[in-house]
């Protein structure tokens, strides 16, 4: 089993994540991660799914999606050949004594500490997928109130394959 990343662009039309959803519910095909936003033309919406399975079942959700109706193209994100992030925002107890030590793990990571209130701290941060791990492994010691993840987006490096509509 190995994971890909599906960058979709689609008629921004209502319903259509919806009906993107479905065919994987109904296919029994894993969604891993989803995310959905409006394009620089409001006329479309790019959608990434992450999905797992064998080279087959792969192949056949990358057909599947083909056949829907306002799904304008599609793409195989390769590590190599993309940028994909994924952005989390973590919510820490955390009194006077404990601030210091997170805003230097924090600092570390690049993290922008976005809320203080008198016994929490929220941190965001923005990485790939290793890197929100690692971040999350170093905060264990502390209590985490809330958690909130965004899911994968990403683009494919370069100007070759871009979809002029």
């Amino acid at each position: 089993m190995r994971s890909q990343v599906f960058s979709l662009l689609v008629d921004n039309n209502p319903g259509v994540l919806s009906r993107i959803a479905g065919l994987f519910s109904r296919r029994g095909y894993s969604i891993d991660s989803i995310t959905a936003g409006m394009t620089a033309d409001p006329r479309y919406t790019r959608i990434t799914v992450v999905s797992s399975g064998d080279e087959m079942i792969l192949s056949q959700i990358e057909k599947q999606l083909r056949k829907l109706e306002d799904v304008v193209s599609i793409k195989v994100l390769k590590e190599s050949e993309s940028v994909c992030r994924e952005l989390i925002m973590v919510k820490l107890r955390a009194n006077a004594a404990q601030r210091g030590e997170i805003i230097s793990v924090a600092d570390i990571f690049r993290a922008k500490i976005v809320d203080v209130e008198e016994d929490s701290l929220m941190i965001e941060l923005t990485g790939t997928q290793s890197k929100l791990e690692a971040f999350l492994n170093l905060l264990k010691d502390y209590e985490i109130l809330e958690l909130a993840r965004t899911g994968i987006t990403g683009l494919s490096r370069g100007s070759k394959d871009v979809t002029y509509l």
